[in-house]
């Protein structure tokens, strides 16, 4: 640390974004330096066309030399992001001026903000508010205060500098508090402020207290929170805004005794400064205490949390509406101001400059224009009201359909609860069956997927009793409920004739809303792409697309899917954990052993095929024979599937390329018995022998 003259070189104030409160200590600090008036003045400038003398000349030489010093202690108080704001300021005095223009004017706007909110307080309410927050071992300092002096002339300073003597008062007598056995608090209402009289006596522990309430007035604007009371509950009957006379109720009191309700209605509080409507209060006229019924709160959808001696109240829109703290007697009590019932206004007159800008901006959405407000990201733009009417025009042109929820509110617990359906198709080309469509079944529950091939639409009636009858039967249950698209393989009358008979309960799709059917329509989906992808791999004709269709949904059946958890649909269908060992690629080749009894001596034991799947019959493989064109079921003892690099496409193209040339060979010898017919008839040697050249 540097020391000249015997005292300590000052350090120089950083700017921390408190303008007022560094630029109180720069100043400071410039003063003890005597530079202090470069800031205020600038360095003075010589007049053009006047001869300086050389004094002059040293005078603003010292000065523009001090005018650096300053700049540097300036440049050492700010970082490097307000720098490079300030590059282009050559002087001292530039730079603090625009330092001032820059910072403290959003100072003085928020100190005039701050200002704003704080007139909406009476100070009564915040030195009644300081009082009511205070512990309980200040209870008789409140008291003391409230009975000394009058709070509607009493200053917040005088409050604290009050509070301040008695907790020194208080920290300086020291000692143990003791338990008080056998207390009795009673809280009377004065006026507007609340006064707490405390009745302390050290005596032994009482196991039953007795009170009498002699000649005690109505708390008028004291609520209770109270857990035991089934409904809100007030006996001032000016209070309520609306209320019905003919409702009648009684309600029963903890000693048994009844009181008669004589009506129902709304009442307005204002609780620190917000304005609070309480419905479905009872008017009670014997009622001493107004009661805010906790449970009744709880039915509106608020949530109450009591920690640490204070109750809140939270609203799931709004947030916290209300809290108060626990008063001596371990008791919840809200202080609120009732609201008169609102002024009946019989014309009134209003400049709608909200939807008047909301036009001028070209119908620009109220959310954008409170944006360029709130951030004055423009000039002359007035402050704006949220909107009270709806623009149709907006409607018009900017109405779309919400996003339809990704997944569904409501699962099936038990299986063939729900069914699923959709058609796919056509597909083409034509499968080897003349089929076109398939349809799938997919049981909500499970997940788990049925296919069935169809020729046309129209046999989907036929597929569905057969499907109904194959999975009841298998279950022991009943198909309650389908849900489909509204095609008319699914709305034709027999249709609804049998599921109306059956005790089917029908969820048709909206028109042009196929998410409402997506697991079906998710379903196919992937069905496809996995049919597409193996017919790819291994180049298979594509009228071979049923036989991918069924290995893949017997795939998916023992696949994981999010909707199932920790299972695959067929264990959650059936109940028992499949085994997939004997799962094969689609489409490769396998040798399949030729029995005995159908080979002679000199015959192959095996020939090739093309797998296809599993056998919907029985528990062996499904295969295809290219050169017979038949298929082939075996069991998975009596092929051996082997592994080789060519595609199966090779086969198939070296197979159309046989039988093009058988063609073309039976043709070719046609036309050389149809030429020599001919030259035979017409019986000329030269005619046959130019013929056979021609050939």
């Amino acid at each position: 640390m540097a020391v000249e003259n015997n005292f300590v070189q000052p350090a120089i104030p950083k700017f921390d974004g408190h303008y007022d409160h560094w630029s109180m200590l720069m100043e400071n600090f410039l003063r003890s330096k005597e530079y202090w008036s470069l800031v205020e003045t600038g360095v003075p400038a010589a007049a053009e066309g006047v001869e300086l003398t050389e004094a002059q000349q040293k005078t603003i030489a010292d000065q523009k030399l001090k005018d650096l010093k300053v700049k540097n202690y300036l440049f050492q108080a700010i970082d490097r992001t307000i720098m490079e704001t300030i590059l282009n300021r050559d002087t001292a005095k530039h730079i603090w001026d625009s330092m001032k223009q820059k910072y403290q004017g959003s100072t003085r706007v928020k100190r005039a903000q701050l200002q704003a909110l704080r007139k909406e307080f009476e100070q009564v309410v915040i030195i009644e508010k300081i009082l009511r927050s205070m512990t309980s071992r200040f209870d008789y300092v409140v008291c003391s205060v409230e009975e000394s002096n009058n709070l509607d002339i009493l200053t917040i300073d005088e409050l604290q500098s009050s509070l301040l003597v008695h907790e020194q008062r208080m920290n300086g007598h020291g000692g143990d508090e003791q338990a008080l056995k056998g207390t009795f608090n009673m809280s009377v209402l004065n006026g507007r402020r609340k006064r707490i009289m405390l009745s302390l006596r050290r005596k032994k522990k009482c196991l039953l207290m007795s009170y009498v309430e002699l000649n005690q007035s109505r708390r008028e604007d004291v609520w209770f929170l109270d857990s035991g009371c089934s409904n809100h509950m007030c006996a001032n009957k000016e209070w309520f805004s609306d209320l019905d006379e003919e409702f009648r109720e009684s309600v029963k009191l903890g000693n048994n005794s009844k009181m008669a309700v004589l009506g129902k209605g709304n009442i307005r509080l204002q609780i620190a400064g917000v304005t609070q409507v309480i419905t479905d209060v009872f008017y009670i006229p014997e009622l001493k205490n107004n009661l805010l019924s906790v449970g009744q709160l709880q039915e509106r959808g608020v949530a109450l949390l009591i920690q640490h001696g204070v109750c809140r109240v939270y609203h799931p829109k709004k947030g916290l509406i209300m809290q108060t703290a626990m008063s001596a007697n371990r008791m919840f009590i809200l202080l609120a101001r009732i609201l008169p019932k609102a002024p009946t206004c019989f014309q009134t007159i209003l400049e709608d400059n909200t939807h008047l800008w909301h036009c001028r901006y070209g119908h620009l959405s109220f959310k954008g224009l409170r944006t360029l407000q709130y951030k004055q990201m423009v000039k002359g733009l007035p402050q704006l009201k949220a909107p009270s009417k709806i623009c149709t025009d907006c409607m018009v042109g900017k109405q779309h359909r919400d996003a339809i929820p990704k997944r569904s509110l409501w699962r099936a617990s038990q299986r063939l609860q729900l069914v699923h359906a959709d058609i796919c198709g056509p597909i083409k080309p034509v499968s080897n069956s003349k089929k076109r469509y398939f349809i799938s079944f997919i049981d909500d529950y499970s997940r788990k997927v049925w296919i069935y091939f169809l020729a046309e639409k129209s046999e989907a009636f036929t597929i569905f009793k057969n499907y109904k009858n194959l999975v009841e039967k298998e279950t022991g249950a009943f198909i309650r409920c389908l849900r489909t698209d509204r095609g008319g393989e699914f709305n034709s009358d027999e249709f609804k004739v049998f599921c109306k008979t059956n005790g089917i309960s029908r969820q048709l799709t909206a028109a042009y809303t196929p998410q409402q059917n997506g697991v079906a329509e998710r379903k196919n989906r992937t069905i496809m792409n996995m049919v597409r992808s193996m017919l790819s791999e291994k180049q298979i004709p594509k009228n071979f697309w049923p036989e991918a269709v069924n290995w893949t949904a017997h795939v998916l059946n023992r696949s994981p899917t999010l909707a199932v958890k920790d299972m695959t649909p067929e264990e959650a269908w059936s109940g028992i954990k499949p085994n997939v060992d004997y799962f094969r690629v689609f489409g490769c080749i396998g040798h399949v052993h030729v029995s005995d009894s159908k080979r002679k001596k000199l015959d192959d034991k095996s020939f090739q095929c093309v797998l296809l799947g599993m056998s919907e019959e029985s528990k062996a493989y499904r295969l295809y024979d290219p050169a017979s064109k038949k298929i082939v079921i075996v069991m998975k003892k009596e092929v051996n599937m082997i592994k080789v690099k060519k595609n199966l496409k090779r086969r198939w193209q070296q197979k159309k390329k046989e039988e093009r040339l058988a063609y073309l060979q039976v043709s070719h010898l046609e036309r050389i018995l149809q030429h020599l017919k001919k030259a035979h008839q017409k019986g000329g040697t030269e005619e046959y022998r130019s013929g056979w050249k021609i050939m």
